[in-house]
């Protein structure tokens, strides 16, 4: 398996990387993979949860008690709660959504695939984002995976992110473009 270097780099890219290795070994990527978005989720609407996971005040112990009893709590997999075990045995679990992001992308790129993320000034229909994703996937020559944005400070157009790779079609930057070229 060939995980990019930039990945594995990091403290959170290499936890991740070894949870990659463990699940693809077990075949429960897709289940494991499901475990941490149902996590990312919990962690996004619940404050209680993220100061569980982020408090050095917590003892590992507690921690770990507290995201056992979470793991039961949302029905995830065994290899996912083992992990978490070790992300709070280890004080890891303040680096629990990096280390998400980073399995995302890891199974992501195991499957061909490649994420973007479209920010337009108003939201697009579903129409627009498959035919947007279609173009995307031509381009890039993988499947691309969309998730969609809504900034209204764009004004109009669209911003799309690949990777390292900005396109920038915002109405807002092409007036500062022309702001800058009328200052010169």
């Amino acid at each position: 398996m060939d995980i990019s270097a930039g990945i594995q780099a990091s403290l959170a890219g290499r936890y991740a990387a070894a949870l990659f290795e463990l699940a693809s070994e077990n075949g429960t990527v897709t289940a494991v993979e499901r475990d941490l978005e149902t996590l990312r989720q919990a962690l996004a609407e619940s404050p209680e949860l993220r100061g569980v996971t982020s408090t050095p005040q917590l003892s590992r112990g507690a921690q770990g008690e507290a995201i056992a009893g979470v793991a039961k709590y949302l029905g995830l997999s065994d290899l996912t709660t083992n992990f978490l075990g070790v992300l709070a045995e280890n004080r890891r679990l303040s680096k629990l959504t990096d280390m998400i992001t980073a399995f995302k992308a890891i199974a992501a790129a195991q499957r061909g695939e490649v994420s973007a993320k479209v920010t337009s000034a108003h939201p697009l229909s579903d129409e627009q984002l498959a035919r947007l994703k279609d173009k995307l996937t031509a381009r890039e020559g993988r499947t691309v995976m969309l998730t969609a944005d809504v900034n209204p400070d764009l004004l109009g157009g669209l911003v799309v992110t690949i990777g390292s790779q900005r396109i920038d079609a915002s109405i807002r930057t092409r007036l500062n473009s022309l702001s800058q070229a009328m200052k010169a």
